[in-house]
């Protein structure tokens, strides 16, 4: 999924003032040009960690013999 896509919807989340000054700080010190990019790479993040998970998730499957052994592309269908 690509967040830097032109089309833009606007959200408003409510947080306590200490995840807020938090995020203005982050801001501040981490480069970033507003809290909106922030959020974004904060979600790039995570979608970053769900994937990990998952990769994790079919490795076990891998190694308790849950796999399955693809020929060709095909075998995806």
């Amino acid at each position: 999924m690509c967040y830097n896509s032109n089309m833009r919807s606007i959200i408003n989340i409510s947080v306590p003032t200490v995840v807020k000054k938090e995020i203005e700080t982050a801001v501040r010190k981490g480069g970033y040009a507003t809290k909106s990019e922030f959020i974004r790479d904060l979600m790039r993040l995570w979608k970053e960690r769900q994937l990990f998970e998952s990769l994790q998730e079919s490795r076990r499957d891998i190694a308790l013999g849950k796999g399955k052994l693809l020929r060709s592309l095909k075998s995806l269908r």
